[in-house]
C-alpha cells in the first residue's frame, strides 16, 4: 500500500504523535489532513479486516473541531487532533461494541470506558473500533465474523496471506499498516504483545490494576488489562502517562542495565526470529548492557498450574456479570449460541459453560483446580519472578515476544499447538500480573516479517520499563511502513 503525503512531503500516516503535534504547531499539517490520510489507508487496506466499525464522519468532525480550536489559539491538549483506534471489546460511546461476536453486533454503549475517556479528554480522535479474535479468546485473529474483505480473519499488515496475531488483532494491524497513530488493546495472556510483535509496533502490558477495567468485555478479570499500543515507545509512554497521571520517566543508562536471558524462552525459535533476536542480544552487549544467562528459570512450568484454569474458571462468571451489569442484558447462553469461530465455540461449549477443564483424557471440575492456582500456584510464580529479579539484580527479563513470525492464514492456525507456540513467552508474566513491553527489532531476512522483543519487569516497574524501551528503540530503530 502507498503512503499518503501532504504537499509539504510529510508521510502523514507514518508520523509519531510527537511529530504530528509538532507539524500541527508549525502550521504544516492539519488534523483533517492527518485523519483523512488514515481513513484513506483504512479504505485501501480494507482486505486486512482491521476494522469492525469505521467512524469516518465522526472522526472528520472531531478533526475539524481540533483544527478550529487551534486556529482560535485555544490551549492544545497532549493528543489534540491525533487519530487513534480502539479494540472492539472496549466501550466507546455511540459506537457498537461487539467483541467480534455476532450476538453483540447491536450493542452500543453510551459511555466510554474510563481508559478511553482519559485519552479523549486529552484530545484523541477515535477513528473506529478494531477487529479481534472472537471474544478476545484466542491469539491468531482468525475470526470468520465481521469481514470487510473477501477472506476471513484479520490479516497481517506486512503480508495479507499471514495472520495478524491476537486477540488485539485489528489494533496492531491498523498501526502496522499506518491506519492510525495509536491504539488501545487488551491483554489477558499476550493479546497486545503478540500482534504487536507480528505487525511491527510497540505496546505495554501494564502491571495488574494499573488501569481501570470497567467498560471492557472480559475474559478473566484477574488477568485482563487494557493497554496502550503505538508506532514508537515514546508514544506508548505518553498514552500510559495520560491514563495514569504518572508522567515521569526515570533516568536509565544502557551500560548500567542488567537483563536476564531465560533459556526456556529462547528455545524452538524459527530462523528469522532466532537471527534477529540473537543479533539484538549481541548489539545490547556491544553498548554495555549486562546480559545474565538464566539456565533454569522455571517460569513456564510454574505457569502450567495457573494460566489455563484461571482463565476458564473466571470466564463464565465474569461474562455473566458483564452482560447483566454493563452489557446488553442477554444471558451467557444466548451469547454462546451465536459464536462464529469454531475454536471459541468449542472452548465455551466444552469448558467455560460447564465449568470443566481437561486433565489428561478426562474433563474435571475447574473450581478446585482454580482454587489451588489462586492459593498456591500464582504465589509461587510471583515469588519465582521476584527471586530472579533479586538474585541477579535484574532490571528485566529479555526474550523474543513470539518464537515465530506470523504463520500463514487459514483454519489450521487455530489448532492448539499454534496457540501454545504463539503465546508461550507471554503468558507467564500475565499470570503473575507483571508489566511487559514489546518493541520491534527488525524484519526477518527470509520472510520479511516483523520480529519483536519483550522485556518483563517487576510489579510496578512500568515507567522504568518504558524508559528502557525508549533507549532500546533508539538502538534498534523503528520499522518502516508497509
Amino acid at each position: 500500500m502507498r503512503l499518503f503525503q501532504s504537499a509539504q512531503g510529510h508521510v502523514l500516516s507514518d508520523l509519531t504523535i510527537a511529530e504530528a503535534t509538532a507539524a500541527f504547531r508549525d502550521g504544516v499539517l492539519t488534523s483533517v489532513e492527518l485523519v483523512a490520510a488514515c481513513l484513506d489507508r483504512a479504505e485501501e487496506g480494507a482486505e486486512l479486516n482491521a476494522f469492525i466499525t469505521l467512524d469516518a464522519a465522526g472522526a472528520l468532525a472531531a478533526a475539524r473541531a481540533a483544527d478550529s480550536a487551534r486556529r482560535a489559539g485555544k490551549p492544545g491538549k497532549p493528543l489534540s487532533g491525533i487519530p487513534i483506534v480502539v479494540k472492539d471489546n472496549i466501550h466507546a460511546a455511540g459506537l457498537p461494541c461487539t467483541a467480534g461476536t455476532p450476538a453483540l453486533a447491536g450493542f452500543v454503549p453510551v459511555k466510554d470506558a474510563p481508559a478511553l475517556q482519559r485519552l479523549r479528554d486529552a484530545g484523541a480522535i477515535v477513528l473506529g473500533k478494531t477487529n479481534l479474535h472472537e471474544l478476545a479468546f484466542g491469539v491468531t485473529g482468525y475470526n470468520p465474523a465481521f469481514n470487510t474483505g473477501s477472506r476471513p480473519g484479520v490479516r497481517n499488515a506486512y503480508d495479507s496471506e499471514r495472520i495478524a496475531g491476537g486477540s488485539s488483532s485489528g489494533s496492531a494491524v491498523a498501526l502496522g499498516a499506518r491506519m492510525a497513530l495509536a491504539a488501545l488493546g487488551t491483554d489477558t495472556g499476550g493479546s497486545m504483545r503478540v500482534p504487536c510483535a507480528l505487525n511491527g509496533c510497540a505496546s505495554l502490558r501494564p502491571s495488574s490494576g494499573r488501569y481501570c477495567g470497567r467498560g471492557v468485555i472480559p475474559i478473566a478479570p484477574s488477568r485482563d488489562t487494557v493497554g496502550p499500543m503505538a508506532l514508537c515507545m515514546a508514544d506508548v509512554a505518553l498514552l500510559d502517562a495520560l491514563m495514569t497521571d504518572d508522567h515521569g520517566l526515570p533516568p536509565v543508562e544502557l551500560r548500567r542495565l542488567r537483563l536476564g536471558v531465560p533459556a526456556e524462552f529462547w528455545g524452538d525459535l524459527d530462523a528469522d526470529t532466532a537471527a534477529l533476536a540473537n543479533a539484538a542480544l549481541e548489539r545490547l552487549g556491544q553498548v554495555g548492557v549486562t546480559l545474565v544467562p538464566i539456565a533454569e528459570a522455571g517460569l513456564l512450568a510454574l505457569n502450567e498450574a495457573v494460566g489455563f484454569p484461571v482463565v476458564i474458571y473466571e470466564a463464565r462468571q465474569a461474562m455473566r456479570d458483564y452482560l447483566r451489569e454493563q452489557g446488553p442484558g442477554i444471558a451467557i447462553e444466548e451469547l454462546a449460541k451465536d459464536i462464529a469461530s469454531v475454536d471459541v465455540r468449542a472452548v465455551y461449549e466444552h469448558w467455560v459453560l460447564p465449568g470443566k477443564i481437561p486433565q489428561g483424557d478426562v474433563l474435571v471440575d475447574v473450581e478446585p483446580v482454580y482454587r489451588a492456582a489462586c492459593e498456591g500456584g500464582r504465589a509461587a510464580l510471583r515469588e519465582r519472578y521476584q527471586d530472579l529479579f533479586e538474585q541477579h539484580a535484574l532490571d528485566a527479563l529479555v526474550f523474543p515476544t513470539s518464537p515465530i513470525v506470523a504463520p500463514q492464514a487459514g483454519p489450521q492456525v487455530n489448532e492448539p499447538e499454534v496457540f501454545r507456540r504463539l503465546i508461550r513467552n507471554t503468558e507467564a508474566s500475565a499470570s503473575a500480573g507483571l508489566p511487559g513491553i514489546q518493541l520491534p527489532i527488525g524484519l526477518g531476512p527470509q520472510s520479511g516479517l516483523p520480529v519483536g522483543l519483550e522485556l518483563d519487569g517487576a510489579a510496578g516497574s512500568d515507567r522504568r520499563l518504558l524508559a528502557i524501551g525508549v533507549l532500546l528503540e533508539a538502538l534498534f530503530g523503528r520499522l518502516s511502513a508497509t
